[in-house]
């Protein structure tokens, strides 16, 4: 049971590595719009019944639109993905990467609820991630915990 425990583990450890090398990558694969064409992008999703589209557009354009975000949270990925699937750097991988899945959760919690699948999916990378972090409790336990000297 532990070597299944382990193996378990490793491929956690190259899903939601890959998933965030991959997400990284496809940072970089597009422009970034000008303020304009956001702007035009934005306008044809005035109506009440397309208010969540909106949302999302304007969210992920204002990251986009700052011309640093989008691209630190891109090389995030890329670093901290490979980190993970790294055997000897994946605890740290881990934890820099909670904050990361925690966020891609959270978006498609409130900006995408009704796409279950998405849903379903970051939930389980955030998932993996807790479990990743929780698995190596021996490492950081003692940062909670501090005896008074």
């Amino acid at each position: 049971m532990g070597k299944a425990i382990q193996i378990l583990f490793i491929v956690f450890r190259l899903v939601l590595g890959g998933m965030m090398v991959y997400g990284g990558i496809q940072k970089f694969q597009k422009p970034i719009p000008k303020p304009v064409e956001v702007v035009e992008t934005a306008s044809k999703f005035t109506s009440p019944e397309k208010e969540s589209t909106l949302q999302k557009i304007l969210y992920i354009s204002g990251a986009k639109q700052t011309g640093y975000f989008w691209q630190v949270l891109g090389v995030c990925e890329l670093l901290f993905g490979l980190l993970l699937i790294l055997q000897g750097t994946s605890f740290i991988g881990a934890v820099f990467l909670l904050p990361i899945t925690l966020h891609i959760f959270l978006f498609h919690l409130y900006l995408e609820s009704d796409e279950m699948g998405e849903l379903l999916q970051t939930g389980g990378l955030f998932a993996i991630n807790i479990l990743l972090v929780l698995k190596e409790h021996k490492k950081w336990k003692h940062l909670l915990w501090i005896k008074p000297i």
